[in-house]
């Protein structure tokens, strides 16, 4: 069975001393806020407001993933629960933008090794290889415009 691509709730899990439903009253996008606390061992607080910013979400290595536009950190999410807030810069809530078929997407990457599994939404401007239109000819010069 190939391993499926990770989310935030197949990554951010209670540690082993605590039962492994422990979490499962906290929404996927806050299980960040949980697992940080617990494995830097100080209180972190999700912000309360939500920004007027959206996120494209993307795949990275195998796992569902968000960057955070104001200090570049990046942290799990999962389509079930489509929001992001950074645990560094305390960014406050984000919507997430992910692709209408999640598990068309997943599926397309299945014959990649998991550390090769790498997509960005087609519309994300921060796309480092979106595909970029072919120039138009410029009429006075005979060729493409610069």
């Amino acid at each position: 069975m190939p391993i499926a691509v990770q989310r935030a709730e197949t990554i951010y899990t209670p540690p082993p001393s605590q039962p492994r439903d422990a979490w499962a009253d906290v929404p996927p996008a806050e299980l960040v806020w949980r697992w940080y606390e617990t494995r830097m061992g100080r209180r972190v607080v999700p912000p309360e407001e939500t920004v007027d910013e959206s996120y494209y979400a993307r795949i990275n290595q195998n796992r569902w993933i968000a960057d955070c536009s104001s200090c570049g950190s990046a942290a799990a999410v999962s389509p079930d629960d489509p929001r992001y807030a950074c645990t560094e810069c305390q960014w406050g809530w984000c919507a997430l933008i992910f692709p209408e078929e999640v598990a068309a997407v997943e599926e397309s990457l299945m014959g990649l090794k998991p550390g090769m599994r790498n997509w960005w939404h087609p519309d994300d401007p921060t796309w480092p290889f979106r595909p970029q239109p072919p120039a138009e000819p410029d009429p006075m010069q005979g060729g493409p415009k610069k």
